[in-house]
């Protein structure tokens, strides 16, 4: 009955606001299993549909991509990544392998941005809430009736997934940059089903795990009358409870529950009194019997009759939202994939800061950069290391392991126009590794991985990996190793393509040498005309000297020191290697006679010669590569300092530009500001002259107009711009300029003056400083106002550093004697410096900053205020000491708490 009724939910007002539906809403009855079940079986074909149409991997070429990423060890990369995973499907994920690699090349440049802005995130995205729902989904869609529980897991999962995307959004909105765009994106035009979680809300509790009361009208009815009918079934109960413990038929008032009926105990004894009562049960001893009064029966049978009913309805609103649930699964599915998505991106940048890797790029045939001088290579990958040697190191000692422990960094450069790599070289020498660090680099980089290099790494995309790497060998198929490996050569070239990487180890061996030579070189030629790439791996020399024939072959060689017998680990590009198998063996501690008539056959065999001329080329191209490397190390060096030198002078250049245009923006304001003094200085004396005219007689007519013309002579004189004074005897062509001197800058502005700070030629060039700017200035745009410091005092400015007040006194009153004149005392904004309410030390460079930029004879007001006296104090101390102030007034009843300088 009740899972065909119409159930009506109850909605808060304040929630129709935010929500389509209305305040009362009527949910369609929760469906049959069997509609459930048909809606997910269909639900369940559509979505195989969706994850297949885009995969068109055969079953063969699919066997040999797990082969070859078990081969590589990409499930053990991986599962390391899954410490960095933050939710339980992104762990799982990582665990199991299932993490997504590009099927094309934007899909993969994709993946990379999305690592790419995870690396940049400043603080690590908060899923707190999100769980894996995937089978709550998948149970719902199968028509079994989720627990209040589950139903709250998959609303909180789904309010999570929201608080992420607000998360991001709130970051992008921060930055302005795009930094992020590629992360909001993924969650960009989610339906984050809004009206399901606020639906799931307001129906259950997701602390207590029930259903409330406001989830339907019926079941706020039910509990209200389930309540009124327990409090009158607990209030008569008690009553006799009492009573029977009063009457002495029980040591305590007992009030219990048997058989789902509420009852009281009492003695066997006394069982009379509860007349009409029934016996529910009995203790373990027979001597307390719980008995139900015959006055609850009606209120338990109500009890009974109300806690069905509420069970009912509390299935049917589980049923309505687990059918809920059901309907939008497509929808749940969805937005938890693009969490998964979210989830493994930062996931992937976390482990690029773990492991410190670098951004990779793909290179192609058609996209090259003339100007980059590694474009020539479609591989360019410098100082990688391989990842799981590097995971090793770093987990057993953390981030404080040596250089010694780490694993050896290898330099892969591929040459676009080469198809087969083959890297020959002594047993246990890294050919292997070197191989499998390119191939897990690919995967990685197809992932959105960044892996541990330096630089700017460059690798084509490939669209598959196909390796042949270990021993085939099978006994229950009846394979040897060498038909393990044909066999599995021959589904690598079925299934190859252009755009394939294939990577072969020791191709042609287990068989005859002749033979296994023959078939590996038939096998690369065919090939080379078929892959992107192949590297392989040979102890066959003749398989290097393909290079020589076929321009599309290109030689490696895996370097071993002849001195301590040891391989170096490093790739010999160009270069063909020695297997050493007899000075590994004679390392290892082999019979000596043995090793002795290996080297006669060996002689016997090697044609006359041949080993000295190869070790002697092999020296050769070892001496070779360490100059190039010499030398590429020193042009390195010097690059690095042209750069430096060149973004210093860019920075200065711009920062000159800025402070000059700072400059002209004060000087401006400076003269707007003086025009505005003259203007209120004309007006007070046109006032004034008005004034004492109408109060004046007609004899007083002349006296009033020279005070007025002296009075506009003066605010004229000091305002007008002072003629600097050169001494042309020094400023002719045997002028040389020295640090110090105070000199006159053609261009810079009349009446100022630089100061000579550095000479730089002999042809008199010099660096001079005019306030903060510095400028190379050539000799034949300077002219000489005053010696520096250096000069004896025959210079021909004189200068007062050093001399006492009285020595001073008398340099001034030389210099009246020779008429000279300062400007007139007429105090202006342009001649004053106010150093009020500022610290002694601020006040004094501020007071030095003003006397330097001053014009020579120029009169200076220095507004030092009274206080306590520490600011007037060191302003006199500077005017006694500067050398360019002749003389100095102290404060006068006209000029309170101001004194002028005369500056020279």
């Amino acid at each position: 009955m009740a899972a065909t009724a119409k159930l009506t939910l109850l909605l808060p007002a304040t929630l129709t606001s935010t929500v389509s539906f209305p305040t009362r809403l009527q949910l369609k009855p929760f469906p049959p299993p069997q509609r459930l079940v048909v809606a997910a079986a269909a639900a369940s074909s559509s979505s195989q549909t969706l994850s297949s149409s885009p995969s068109l991997e055969s079953p063969e070429a699919r066997q040999i991509r797990l082969e070859t990423e078990y081969a590589l060890e990409w499930g053990g990369v991986c599962a390391r990544m899954a410490d960095f995973a933050s939710t339980a499907a992104g762990r799982v994920a990582c665990v199991e392998g299932r993490i997504a690699v590009g099927r094309s090349r934007e899909e993969s440049e994709r993946l990379i941005e999305q690592t790419a802005a995870a690396v940049l995130l400043s603080a690590p995205l908060d899923f707190t809430g999100v769980e894996d729902v995937s089978a709550i989904v998948a149970a719902a869609t199968g028509g079994r009736l989720l627990a209040v529980r589950e139903i709250c897991g998959v609303g909180r999962s789904i309010r999570a997934a929201r608080g992420l995307f607000d998360q991001l959004r709130s970051l992008a909105e921060e930055t302005q940059n795009g930094r992020y765009s590629s992360l909001l994106d993924i969650l960009q035009g989610c339906d984050f089903l809004t009206e399901l979680v606020q639906r799931i809300e307001f129906c259950l509790d997701s602390t207590l795990s029930l259903v409330l009361d406001r989830a339907s009208k019926k079941l706020e009815t039910i509990r209200r009358e389930r309540r009124r009918n327990i409090e009158m079934l607990e209030s008569l109960l008690k009553d006799t409870a009492t009573k029977i413990f009063q009457a002495g038929g029980i040591d305590s008032p007992v009030v219990t529950k048997r058989r789902s009926r509420m009852c009281v105990g009492v003695k066997a004894s006394h069982k009379h009194l509860v007349p009409g009562g029934i016996v529910l049960s009995s203790s373990g001893s027979g001597a307390t019997y719980f008995m139900e009064p015959r006055d609850a029966v009606e209120l338990n049978n109500r009890e009974v009759k109300l806690s069905g009913d509420e069970r009912a309805e509390e299935l049917v609103i589980l049923g309505l939202l687990t059918s809920s649930i059901a309907d939008s699964q497509l929808k749940i599915r969805n937005l938890m994939d693009k969490v998964l998505e979210l989830d493994l991106a930062c996931a992937r940048g976390s482990y690029a800061l773990w492991t410190k890797g670098v951004k990779p790029s793909f290179s192609d045939g058609y996209t090259t950069n003339q100007l980059d001088q590694n474009s020539d290579y479609s591989v360019y990958i410098e100082g990688i290391r391989h990842p799981l040697l590097l995971e090793q190191s770093l987990m057993a000692e953390g981030s404080t392991v040596e250089a010694s422990e780490m694993p050896v960094p290898l330099d892969m450069w591929v040459k676009k126009d080469a198809r087969i790599v083959v890297i020959s070289g002594p047993n246990t020498g890294g050919k292997t590794a070197t191989m499998k660090t390119l191939g897990l680099s690919s995967l990685m980089s197809k992932a959105g991985m960044f892996f541990p290099a330096k630089g700017r790494p460059r690798i084509p995309w490939f669209d598959q990996v196909l390796a042949d790497i270990g021993d085939h060998q099978s006994l229950e198929h009846s394979l040897s190793t060498f038909s393990g490996h044909i066999s599995r050569l021959r589904k690598i070239v079925e299934v190859v393509t252009k755009d394939s990487l294939v990577l072969i180890d020791e191709i042609g061996s287990g068989t005859d040498p002749s033979e296994g030579v023959a078939l590996s070189t038939s096998i690369l030629k065919y090939l080379a005309g078929k892959v992107n790439l192949a590297i392989v791996t040979t102890h066959y020399a003749d398989l290097s000297l393909l290079q020589s024939v076929d321009s599309r072959f290109e030689n490696a060689a895996m370097e071993f020191c002849i001195e301590t017998l040891q391989p170096t680990y490093r790739i010999l590009w160009g270069s063909t290697g020695n297997s050493n198998a007899l000075s590994i063996a004679k390392s290892i501690g082999f019979d000596q006679k043995v090793l002795e008539r290996a080297q006669e056959w060996v002689e016997k065999l090697l044609p006359d010669k041949q080993k000295e001329r190869q070790g002697l080329l092999y020296d050769s191209l070892l001496d070779e590569r360490n100059l190039l490397e010499s030398q590429a190390n020193e042009a390195a060096s010097v690059l690095s300092q042209v750069e430096g030198l060149y973004n210093e002078i860019l920075s200065e250049a711009d920062d000159l530009e800025s402070r000059v245009a700072s400059l002209r923006s004060r000087e401006t304001q400076k003269v707007q500001q003086e025009l505005k003094v003259v203007k209120s200085e004309m007006d007070t004396i046109i006032k004034n002259f008005e004034v004492q005219l109408k109060n004046s007689k007609l004899e007083q007519y002349n006296s009033l107009m020279r005070k007025a013309e002296a009075a506009t002579a003066s605010v004229v004189a000091a305002h007008e711009p002072n003629e600097i004074n050169f001494n042309d005897d020094e400023n002719q062509n045997l002028f040389v300029p020295q640090i110090g001197d105070k000199v006159y800058i053609q261009g810079l502005g009349g009446g100022t003056m630089a100061t000579v700070i550095e000479t730089l030629g002999e042809d008199g060039s010099c660096m001079v400083q005019y306030g903060k700017i510095k400028v190379q200035v050539k000799r034949s745009k300077m002219k000489l106002v005053q010696r520096g410091t250096n000069e004896t005092a025959t210079s021909s400015s004189l200068k007062s550093k050093g001399r006492t007040p009285k020595q001073r006194s008398a340099a001034a009153d030389a210099n009246q004697g020779q008429s000279v004149s300062f400007g007139p005392v007429v105090q202006t904004s342009k001649n004053t410096v106010d150093l009020r309410g500022k610290r002694v030390s601020e006040a004094s460079y501020e007071l030095q900053m003003a006397i330097d930029a001053c014009r020579p004879y120029q009169v200076l007001f220095v507004v030092h205020g009274m206080g306590t006296g520490a600011v007037k104090d060191r302003a006199i101390e500077v005017l006694r000491n500067h050398p360019r102030v002749a003389k100095f007034e102290d404060e006068s009843p006209i000029n309170y708490g101001c004194t002028v300088a005369y500056i020279q």
